[in-house]
């Protein structure tokens, strides 16, 4: 029964989530807008709880066993704690019971977010521009027809966006517009058509039982 109540709820919803694009209806689509708006509001506020409870309890864990860089987790439990704190008792915008300001000084949550986790985020990015960069020396590489064909558009829409590329020749910023909006076009449209395709075939194999990993175990 632990693992026959988790595939049937699975099967019913998912054919609930399927029939509303082929019923327009309008007692399907009123109770598809429930269960999306409503019912999965209740479903990820439970999991929100479940996966920073699962958050915790790995941090701990890694502390507790002093694993590598165990003193971060440190960080991240009382940055955690801080920001719930903030976050469930002084409000958005220091609207809640608790103060969140000193004079001048502002620490509620939206101040946070801006001040704090905008900065890092923004620094998370900037670090990935040189480990693009690097996966791009070891990509560009004439190993094969391929990679030489990825080299030369590589070259060329690089020269055409710089105003470098307008002087070598009037034609060159076209000619990499055309590259950017044709050929890359059309590959990333056959990759999205192949991810569509495997998300559809995992769906169906998830919702028909066919694929129970997701249940803890392999396949029964």
């Amino acid at each position: 029964m632990k693992r026959t109540f988790p595939l049937i709820l699975v099967f019913v919803f998912g054919i609930l989530g399927i029939i509303p694009f082929f019923v327009p209806h309008p007692v399907v689509q009123n109770a598809d807008g429930f269960l999306r708006n409503e019912f999965l509001r209740i479903l990820v506020a439970f999991a929100l709880v479940l996966g920073l409870g699962s958050l915790l309890k790995v941090h701990i864990d890694k502390i507790k066993r002093r694993r590598e860089n165990w003193q971060y987790s440190w960080i991240l439990i009382i940055s955690f704690l801080i920001s719930a704190i903030i976050g469930l008792f002084g409000g958005v915008r220091g609207t809640g019971i608790l103060p969140t300001s000193i004079g001048s000084f502002q620490f509620d949550i939206w101040t946070i977010y801006w001040n704090v986790v905008m900065p890092l985020g923004s620094t998370m990015f900037a670090l990935l521009a040189f480990f693009m960069a690097s996966a791009a020396y070891r990509a560009f590489r004439a190993r094969s027809t391929e990679a030489t064909l990825l080299l030369a558009a590589a070259f060329v829409v690089m020269l055409g966006v710089l105003p470098l590329g307008d002087r070598i020749s009037p034609h060159l910023p076209s000619f990499a517009q055309w590259i950017m909006d044709v050929p890359n076009v059309a590959g990333q449209r056959g990759i999205l058509f192949g991810v569509a395709l495997g998300a559809l075939a995992t769906a169906l194999k998830i919702i028909l039982g066919i694929e129970r990993s997701w249940l803890g175990g392999g396949r029964e």
